[in-house]
């Protein structure tokens, strides 16, 4: 953060590994600082380890509906993968800062894990980014997933390729896309108050008020899951892979982290139910358009500290 508090509004990466969660949470604190920066990534291990799905889809999201103009991703495609990690900062095109070490794009790396980074001479940092250039393809790329291995399990390393789901194709009902269901903790929450009936003002009807965006959402934790280690910390975010394979950028908000909503935009958890429950935009919903779905809870698998797997699917269909 420090570097663009300073001035600076690019910042050029070369990652062994990275995360579509480290890279939301980022630009997400940069946004909240009012600041404008635009961040190009290179994610460098991919011509041999691959990239999983779920990162896979959270770059193109930051890309493509997020952070458009701000955020950049791109992999090695060709042999030899890559596993330096270089941070450089520029201000006005021009190389200002720059960091060499062992911290990969990653909350675990910047969080969880004892790593260092050095200082390092920017102009050189900048040189060795742009000659890794030629030897990557964009995540947008239409030709990204026939270029890179793009798997499901991201604790997996190469694999064979798995055809990926369109975007509208429900995943098969047995287990996850991860492997077995049982294989993965698992918590299932439910929309309705204790009292069995459908909040008008909170949860999926956070934004039913006064000065709110009608399609303003979240998913109400109980105490025994907030109160567990089964989601990240507050405001860390992590990313969940749908079972009809759209992902979401989530976090815990809210006094004790009993919410999960999307950060970049508190409307598009909103947004996916009523497109699940078929709610028109922009209405309530209400307990009936539950019942007529047939189920009042959503279940979460967790895949690993960043990443989880969403169940919503209807057993009327």
């Amino acid at each position: 953060m420090k570097p663009a508090l300073d001035g600076c509004d690019r910042l050029c990466i070369v990652s062994g590994f990275a995360t579509s969660a480290m890279a939301s949470t980022h630009l997400k604190r940069i946004a909240d600082a009012e600041l404008t920066l635009t961040v190009d990534l290179i994610v460098g291990m991919t011509s041999l380890s691959g990239i999983p799905l779920t990162h896979h889809k959270g770059f193109q999201k930051l890309t493509n509906q997020d952070y458009p103009g701000f955020f950049q991703c791109s992999y090695i495609q060709v042999p030899p993968p890559v596993h330096s990690k270089v941070y450089v900062w520029l201000r006005n095109d021009v190389p200002a800062q720059a960091f060499i070490g062992s911290a990969n794009y990653t909350q675990a790396a910047f969080g969880r894990q004892k790593e260092s980074l050095a200082a390092c001479d920017p102009a050189l940092g900048l040189d060795y980014f742009n000659s890794l250039s030629g030897d990557t393809i964009y995540c947008t790329n239409p030709d990204a997933e026939n270029r890179i291995q793009i798997y499901n399990d991201p604790a997996e390393g190469r694999r064979p390729s798995k055809a990926l789901k369109s975007d509208n194709e429900a995943l098969p009902d047995a287990g996850t896309p991860f492997g077995d269901s049982s294989a993965f903790p698992r918590v299932c929450v439910s929309f309705l108050a204790n009292d069995g009936t459908l909040p008008q003002t909170s949860g999926l009807n956070w934004g039913q008020r006064d000065g709110r965006e009608p399609n303003q959402a979240y998913i109400r934790l109980p105490a025994a899951v907030y109160g567990s280690d089964f989601f990240p910390p507050i405001a860390e975010q992590f990313t969940v892979l749908t079972d009809d394979n759209k992902v979401l950028l989530c976090a815990r908000a809210q006094e004790n982290g009993k919410a999960i909503h999307t950060p970049a935009n508190n409307s598009e958890i909103g947004i996916y139910f009523r497109q699940r429950l078929d709610v028109p935009l922009g209405d309530a919903v209400q307990k009936e358009h539950l019942e007529q779905y047939g189920r009042f809870d959503v279940c979460f698998y967790k895949i690993d500290e960043e990443t989880y797997f969403m169940e919503f699917s209807s057993p009327l269909v």
